[in-house]
């Protein structure tokens, strides 16, 4: 092994593959429950049955593309960043913010029916809910140290 080699392996923590399926497995079926109970809801408070954002093959498939994205993304800053920690850190409350700029649209324009601001509100709910469930989990399933 070369020097370099050897760095890289003493600033990355170990993690196993079985200790990341878990954690993906627990991301996805956590953040899908916190999103069926978000969406039941928001119907229950007024928003429309009609509005597909809201139906579970919508907000189901969009859970589980995002969880994967997050993991593969912070996956990738932990083995090419020198400071995976401080890229974490202004990177993951970003990537949210911008996931969020679709949902806002969605008031502004025509493009999806039944749209109101309890739908978009729960949408927002929802990406802030996936995050909240996932990042703690990518943390332990994929560690990282922070800069000495």
């Amino acid at each position: 092994m070369s020097e370099t080699t050897i760095r890289e392996a003493n600033r990355r923590p170990r993690t196993s593959a079985g200790r990341i399926i878990t954690a993906l497995i627990a991301a996805v079926v956590a953040s899908s429950a916190a999103n069926a109970v978000i969406a039941v809801l928001a119907r229950a408070a007024g928003a429309s049955d009609d509005f597909v954002p809201l139906q579970a093959q919508a907000y189901l498939f969009l859970t589980v593309t995002g969880v994967l994205a997050g993991a593969a993304g912070w996956a990738a800053v932990r083995r090419r960043s020198r400071r995976p920690d401080a890229v974490l850190r202004w990177l993951i409350p970003a990537v949210v913010a911008a996931s969020l700029i679709p949902d806002v649209a969605l008031l502004f324009t025509d493009v999806q029916p039944h749209t109101s601001g309890l739908a978009v509100t729960a949408l927002i709910v929802m990406h802030l809910a996936t995050a909240a469930v996932a990042v703690p989990l990518f943390a332990h399933a994929l560690p990282v140290r922070a800069a000495t």
